[in-house]
């Protein structure tokens, strides 16, 4: 019996491998495994090719693998183009019928999932039940529980549909347990309890959720909608308002006048977006409005590559928006740690009246894991405003008052009797335009210097594993954290280490510093051309970094991809390098 496999579910936009995946996932989770999927998908709604990719096993897992044990093939062109996507030993499952692909191939198993969906329900579009019932029964799954998911997934549908697609289930796990004896795809039990299924765009919406967002505004774009749409799920259970806006420059200015009116407010949007959204970044700077935004990457320049991933905006982020003034920069890697972070980003962005960003990607976006329920009692959310009662006597308000701290008292409009001035010229205490050179350097300093000194004392601390006596660190951030952790795990060669930044500004110089120091190789893994993390670390901390592995296809890095990346570039006789190197 195996304690892990890899699936891949294929075919063309339209005929449901998300469907077919997530409910998988649901299966095997609640079959007590851990899993790890995600999809790769065209920018068309109908044709192309799109695959869904799944990896169940005992053990925790953060990341894919580069080969499939079994491969599903939902339509003919799909057998040809990932045939080489397939382990040795692994197999092919396809109706050769249905594609008129000629028998012959030992790596070909042949089930007539259309067939069988025809005889069952009177119409193929039964055959991803058939399918499901097919992988359980090779895969040791009880057909019980596959009914048990689909029913649930089907509940809103007719009963007469239910019943053909329950019908449809366990006539492909009598197909496989007739035609498919063996143990070679048959798990060993699982025995997990993690039972929450999420991706990062939900763990962010339910952290911002958690973290008491009452506005959310944004315009639809690839791959941050669904955090838009998992709002608007919640919308009315925890009275959030939430609009769909005409554009990303609407979208950034209703969450800044939201938030200047009192509500916790969120945008998100892509590179493309977030590209409009900058004048409005800078006008919550200078009007001291806290924000949080999302950019969830995609590969650009322009459209670029609307469904696929990369990790490129980290330089445009650091600089978006003219003049200077203070920002956080969250990078998350796991869904863990994208809603704990979104809680923080709404802390920070408060408590210091700035923009927060966080940082993720399509493959964050979209990654499905099972994981333990979130600790909400684990952080406390707390409001950084004059409450209502003391609003009330307030007199002589100055929104720009100059402090101790470098923070101004925030009010909220409606509970003040006092008069608020704000504007985005630079301005007085009280809010009123100014061309005073002593103000203009007493504002910047305020905004800018010294909020970036508070800031850098709540730094996240960078992510470790397995450093002590490693030959080489691994140093990546955002979505790469499964794979770093997982390599520096399983590398057999050399011991690997690695460090993670879930943020990236104010970058934590001292911690970095104090880690990679001494090091013989060190390493960043970056799913972009320029190697934006070695620049970053090299400007604020003055290390060179020797070498970079660099992907920048549109497609995610995986555990064997990035492991014969590292064999490919380690040399027993000089492991350490003076020049940076990239893989594309």
């Amino acid at each position: 019996m195996k304690t892990e496999l890899s699936l891949r579910i294929a075919g063309e936009a339209g005929q449901g491998m998300q469907t077919i995946g997530t409910a998988l996932c649901k299966i095997f989770t609640k079959a007590g495994f851990f899993i790890f999927a995600n999809q790769d998908y065209m920018s068309r709604i109908r044709g192309g090719n799109n695959f869904f990719l799944l990896r169940v096993s005992t053990a925790p897992v953060y990341t894919l693998r580069q080969k499939s044990d079994i491969i599903v093939a939902l339509d003919k062109e799909s057998v040809a183009l990932h045939r080489e996507g397939l382990n040795p030993g692994g197999i092919i499952v396809l109706d050769e019928k249905k594609f008129n692909v000629a028998a012959g191939d030992n790596r070909y198993l042949n089930v007539p999932f259309y067939g069988i969906a025809r005889e069952i329900g009177g119409n193929e579009i039964y055959s991803n039940s058939v399918t499901c019932g097919f992988l359980a029964g090779v895969t040791g799954i009880s057909c019980a529980l596959v009914k048990e998911i689909l029913k649930a997934t089907f509940s809103k549908k007719s009963e007469e549909v239910i019943r053909k697609n329950l019908e449809a289930v366990e006539a492909g796990c009598d197909f496989a347990r007739k035609h498919f004896t063996g143990d070679a795809f048959r798990l060993a039990k699982g025995k997990t309890t993690e039972h929450i299924l999420i991706n990062g765009n939900e763990a962010i919406a339910l952290g911002a959720i958690r973290a008491g967002c009452t506005f959310y505004s944004a315009y639809p774009m690839t791959p941050a909608t669904s955090i838009m749409t998992t709002m608007a799920h919640f919308a009315d259970r925890f009275g959030i308002l939430v609009e769909q806006a005409e554009d990303e420059i609407a979208a950034i200015n209703m969450a800044i006048g939201a938030s200047f009116a009192g509500a916790r407010a969120m945008t998100a949007t892509s590179g493309g977006g977030f590209a409009l959204m900058t004048e409005g970044m800078s006008l919550a700077a200078i009007t001291e409005t806290p924000v949080v935004v999302v950019d969830s990457q995609r590969p650009g320049p322009a459209t670029g590559l609307p469904t696929r991933t990369e990790q490129a905006d980290l330089d445009f982020l650091l600089h978006g928006g003219h003049g200077e003034w203070a920002k956080v920069l969250f990078s998350p890697g796991t869904a863990e740690q994208a809603f704990f972070l979104t809680i923080r980003a709404f802390e920070l962005a408060e408590k210091y009246q700035v923009p927060v960003l966080i940082m993720t990607d399509q493959y964050l976006a979209d990654t499905i894991r099972n994981i333990a329920p979130f600790d909400t009692d684990r952080v406390a959310v707390r409001r950084h405003i004059i409450s209502k009662e003391d609003s009330a006597g307030i007199t002589d308000y100055k929104r720009y008052r100059l402090t101790d701290s470098g923070i101004s008292p925030r009010a909220i409009p409606s509970w003040i009797n006092d008069v608020i001035y704000a504007d985005s010229d630079e301005h007085t205490e009280e809010g009123h335009i100014t061309e005073s050179a002593a103000v203009r350097k007493t504002m910047v300093n305020k905004r800018f210097l010294r909020r970036m000194e508070l800031l850098a004392n709540e730094t996240e601390e960078p992510t470790t594993h397995n450093l002590k006596g490693a030959d080489i660190i691994l140093v990546g951030y955002g979505s790469t954290y499964g794979t770093l952790k997982e390599v520096s795990e399983i590398f057999d060669e050399k011991r690997i280490g690695m460090v993670h930044f879930s943020q990236v500004w104010p970058f934590p110089v001292a911690a970095t510093r104090k880690l990679l120091e001494g090091a013989s190789c060190v390493m960043t893994v970056e799913n972009n051309a320029g190697a934006q993390l070695a620049r970053l670390i090299r400007r604020e901390t003055g290390m060179t970094i020797g070498r970079s592995i660099l992907r920048y296809d549109g497609r995610p890095f995986n555990l064997d991809y990035l492991t014969e990346r590292i064999k490919k570039f380690y040399k027993p006789s000089a492991i350490s390098s003076q020049l940076s190197t990239a893989e594309g």
